[in-house]
């Protein structure tokens, strides 16, 4: 799926719109520190699916490089647990990327551990506390219906 079809003709110098859009969904009743932690790592997935979502890297007036970050906005919102199943559920059927982050990867310190983990409870019985999407715009304002934005 390419992110360079527009949805909306550009205006002045605005870039085109990109076709897709990524969100990500977060339990309501996380710790702040949770919150980041999940948030951070649910990107991460969407960046490493989606590689040609990147930008180029940055540089500062005195010359001194940076990372490349996302080229487009990652809308954050906060929803139940019971939402966050629905919008899984949604995500799969309307063929959406989904990474997923469950409780119990607190526990866990490494990826392994944390594959693991999800591994071992099926798709429906995940406890999750957060999850990314990142598809079509119209796929995604569907899967993410009924969550509101993050405060």
């Amino acid at each position: 799926m390419s992110t360079e079809t527009t949805t909306a003709p550009a205006t002045g110098d605005a870039p085109p719109r990109p076709a897709t859009k990524t969100a990500v969904l977060l339990r309501d009743d996380l710790a702040p520190w949770q919150r980041l932690n999940v948030t951070a790592f649910l990107a991460s997935g969407v960046t490493a699916r989606h590689p040609d979502l990147v930008g180029l890297p940055y540089a500062d007036a005195d010359g001194q490089a940076y990372l490349p970050l996302l080229g487009q906005p990652v809308l954050v919102f906060e929803a139940t647990g019971a939402l966050l199943a629905t919008a899984r559920q949604r995500a799969l059927v309307r063929g959406v990327d989904v990474a997923v982050f469950t409780a119990d990867m607190f526990a866990t310190g490494h990826d392994t551990a944390n594959r693991a983990v999800v591994a071992r409870v099926a798709g429906a019985d995940l406890d999750l506390v957060g999850l990314a999407v990142h598809g079509a715009r119209g796929a995604v304002d569907k899967v993410v219906k009924g969550a509101r934005l993050h405060p």
